[in-house]
């Protein structure tokens, strides 16, 4: 046989059959582990430092708009939202959502341990009435975080809220949460949600309109508040009667004002 010959026999030659088997077989399975984990710890770091850099950038600037409201967009939702600073928006609704939603939230440092831990042994025992989640974790989760509920959601929750307490003073918490809140389809913040139920601005909400806002937030599309069933009437009811009772839970929210140490026990229900 030629030189020539054998060069072309090997030309010729078929290749070797390609399989998924023959592939994985050339992979290192440490090396594939080792690659997963060095992406998802960069993702993380990369998430980790833009969320911190928008908490110190929210100290200041008005955030445009959160995870929440972004997410409705995507999906096309119209979104209305209408930011007020929170000297336009009613004193009613401050104190009433505080005393709905979180009664020491001028008192913890962006978690109420108390609450939380009350609210997981609820849950543990097959009752999930209670969220445990304060103003500051709600906040941070409607602008970082998926809405969706999970605890892997809520243990991030919580070193977020603590450390937003730490940048913004509580009358910036509860201005932003007050202005991302979500009170119906679409209806994001005091002024929106004001116009969309009594037709009138957050400033002039009475005390009545605000405790009717502040019960339905934990879920605004089955408590409506323009048109309040028999059971949300009977939140806002037990709402104003706190709001009579402890006039000063939101003080706290006053620019220069310190916090109200009084403390407001189990303020979410009767």
């Amino acid at each position: 046989m030629s030189p020539a010959a054998g060069i072309a026999e090997v030309a010729q030659a078929p290749a070797a059959p390609f399989s998924l088997r023959t592939l994985l077989g050339r992979l290192n399975p440490r090396l594939i582990v080792k690659r997963t984990f060095q992406i998802l710890g960069a993702l993380v770091l990369v998430y980790t430092t833009l969320v911190i850099g928008l908490m110190v950038a929210y100290r200041w600037v008005d955030p445009p708009m959160s995870a929440l409201m972004l997410g409705q967009r995507l999906s096309g939702t119209q979104v209305s939202q209408t930011w007020m600073p929170l000297d336009r928006i009613s004193p009613n609704l401050q104190l009433a959502v505080i005393l709905s939603e979180d009664g020491r939230f001028c008192t913890h440092h962006g978690v109420d341990w108390g609450e939380l831990k009350e609210a997981v042994a609820q849950s543990l025992d097959g009752f999930g009435a209670r969220g445990g989640s304060t103003i500051s974790m709600q906040t941070v989760k409607n602008l970082f975080l998926w809405p969706s509920k999970s605890y892997v959601r809520k243990a991030v929750e919580i070193p977020l809220a603590m450390g937003t307490e730490k940048i913004w003073p509580k009358e910036r918490m509860l201005e932003i949460y007050l202005n991302i809140a979500e009170w119906g389809p679409g209806i994001f913040g005091a002024e929106a949600a004001a116009r969309y139920h009594f037709g009138k601005s957050a400033a002039t909400l009475t005390a009545r309109e605000a405790s009717l806002l502040a019960v339905s937030l934990p879920n605004p599309f089955d408590r409506q508040a323009g048109h309040p069933g028999p059971g949300t009437q009977r939140l806002a009811d037990n709402i104003q009667n706190r709001m009579r009772r402890v006039p000063n839970a939101a003080a706290c929210g006053k620019p220069g004002r310190p916090p109200n140490r009084q403390g407001v026990a189990d303020s979410r229900w009767p």
